[in-house]
Formats: structure tokens, C-alpha cells, sequence
């Protein structure tokens, strides 16, 4: 998942799926997925949400400090790509 110039590492589909499990079995009632590409780690890191508020959020943070970039943001049930 996510093979471009932009994202030169591809993001393993059993670590995208753990990932959607992880934010299921939360506690937290969390809603999506943010799938963010940290460019000092070179590698991809998982973001929950609960909102699509905190979405627009995290992505209006993430380019105003420039380390981060939302890459998608999924809905934790349907799947479904959301942004």
C-alpha cells in the first residue's frame, strides 16, 4: 500500500490490518484510522480518531510542522477510504 514518490516505503497489508483491529479493540470509542508517513522515522505510524474534525486537525498541524503527513484516513468499520 502507499508504493510512490512520495512514499518511498510500502506499508505491509497485515500491519495495516493490525492496525484497524488495534483501534477496534480500543477503549476509546475511535471512529477512524489516520495513516500518517513520519519523514524523520521513514516509515508510517497509525493515528486514531474520533471525529472527522480531528482529521481536518491533525492534517492542518501536520503541515504547519512538516515532519508528518496524513496520507489517508480510513473508517475503522466499513474500511472504507474516507480522505
Amino acid at each position: 500500500m502507499f508504493d510512490s514518490r512520495d512514499y518511498p516505503k510500502p506499508l505491509d497489508e497485515s500491519i495495516f490490518e493490525s492496525w484497524l483491529e488495534q483501534g477496534r479493540e480500543s477503549k476509546i470509542s475511535y471512529a477512524f484510522l489516520l495513516v500518517i508517513w513520519d519523514e524523520g522515522e521513514q516509515d508510517y505510524l497509525p493515528k486514531f480518531a474520533e471525529t472527522r474534525d480531528e482529521i481536518a486537525e491533525y492534517e492542518r498541524l501536520g503541515e504547519s510542522y512538516g515532519r508528518q503527513a496524513l496520507v489517508a484516513a480510513y473508517d475503522l468499520y466499513s474500511e472504507g477510504k474516507i480522505a
